[in-house]
């Protein structure tokens, strides 16, 4: 049985997304659209990300098997991705921009699980918001669900004992959003090099697009997820224990 704060939680997220899924808006998706790119770079994408769909996979059946009271942990963080990636902004180019909501997970389960949930978030945005598509689930997996989270668990990993927990979490998830925006930007930038300048040219503009919007919604989820990750520590300290989380961080 839940007690009454892992309830409480429960219809928070639960709230949050049927608002996201029942909401009327016109689609303006920031994940790369639905046969925006070529056959074989959308093949490329998929190939680079399945073997970590295949670690993570594992690790989250082994994690279920030796720890099932950090299940409600893996929904959250699913959840809190989801959510998050789901608030789009529109951009100067009638796409958008949108937190990531990965940092979060990437801290409490390491990327190889987030490079799942963040691929299932994907997934589920795709069929129930028309936010990003089928062939191009690999790249926008490879950028939001396995880039990220790999600078989030990084920053998390190399500053948790050197600096103040709020100042690492900040950065982690901070970083972790606009390293995915690179990324997208050098996936764009491959697949359509701009006609005189090449890549580096059609790289340096989607970057420059995205940055308008991008570096203050990188912030601001950098402040949401130090609000979420106190919250947890608060009311989940338990099952951050279990996890290893907090082991050897400072104050």
């Amino acid at each position: 049985m839940f007690d009454q704060r892992w309830k409480q939680w429960a219809m928070v997220v639960v709230g949050s997304l049927m608002l996201i899924v029942f909401e009327a808006r016109p689609v303006h998706a920031m994940h790369i659209m639905e046969g925006f790119l070529p056959p074989l770079w959308a093949a490329l994408w998929f190939a680079v990300a399945i073997p970590f769909w295949v670690v993570g996979l594992r690790r989250i059946n082994r994690l279920i098997a030796e720890k099932p009271e950090t299940r409600l942990l893996l929904g959250l963080a699913g959840a809190f991705a989801f959510v998050l990636s789901a608030l789009k902004i529109p951009s100067v180019t009638g796409s958008s921009s949108h937190p990531t909501g990965v940092g979060l997970g990437a801290i409490l389960f390491g990327p190889a699980i987030m490079s799942v949930l963040g691929t299932v978030v994907l997934l589920f945005q795709a069929l129930l918001l028309a936010h990003g598509g089928l062939t191009s689930l690999g790249a926008n997996a490879v950028s939001m669900a396995i880039v990220g989270p790999l600078v989030a668990w990084s920053i998390w990993r190399g500053l948790k004992d050197r600096a103040s927990i709020g100042l690492t979490v900040f950065l982690a998830a901070t970083l972790a959003n606009l390293s995915t925006y690179i990324v997208t930007s050098v996936q764009l930038a491959l697949a359509y090099p701009d006609a005189v300048g090449g890549f580096t040219a059609s790289l340096l503009k989607f970057g420059a697009i995205f940055a308008v919007t991008q570096i203050p919604l990188a912030i601001s989820e950098g402040i949401l997820t130090v609000l979420i990750f106190n919250a947890l520590q608060t009311n989940a300290a338990p099952e951050l224990k279990t996890l290893g989380v907090l082991k050897g961080v400072s104050s």
